[in-house]
């Protein structure tokens, strides 16, 4: 029995040797056409109206700045600039005189704000008027109220 096995293995080798065939090998070209019609759209930022960096170095000024800008879909517009600060003024014009040793010229300085001339008044030291101090102050005071100091707009 050990032969008919040899002989059927022998034979399938022998056969699959005979039927064996060479790889197959396929040489293929393609072509191809691509036509093709792009549309480019170019979307630009809208217009910017930008407000100027005003910088007010020395701080020795009394200078505010102030930048402000508007756009619309037609016309940008920015502005900027430095205003006085009126408070700041009297603050260092009194403060110098009074280094200066003139004592009453700094207070007459600071009592041409409403706020320190009621104060002054209040305090019972009203504020100096033609050279004159305390209850000759205050009696000028009385008979000219015309030259007290009024209230500014923007502290009602």
């Amino acid at each position: 029995m050990i032969k008919k096995y040899a002989i059927a293995a022998l034979f399938v080798m022998a056969a699959s040797s005979a039927f064996a065939v060479d790889p197959i090998v396929t040489d293929s070209t393609s072509r191809s056409t691509t036509d093709s019609t792009s549309t480019t759209t170019v979307k630009s930022p809208p217009p910017t109206a930008v407000a100027p960096a005003v910088t007010v170095i020395n701080n020795d000024v009394c200078a505010v700045a102030a930048s402000a800008a508007v756009q619309t879909q037609i016309l940008g517009i920015s502005m900027g600039g430095t205003f006085t600060d009126k408070n700041c003024e009297r603050l260092k014009l009194s403060k110098t005189l009074f280094d200066m040793g003139m004592k009453v010229a700094a207070v007459s300085v600071m009592c041409q704000d409403e706020r320190v001339f009621t104060a002054m008044n209040n305090a019972g030291t009203p504020c100096p008027i033609d050279g004159q101090i305390g209850q000759e102050a205050k009696k000028l005071w009385e008979a000219n109220p015309e030259r007290a100091p009024q209230k500014v707009k923007s502290q009602e």
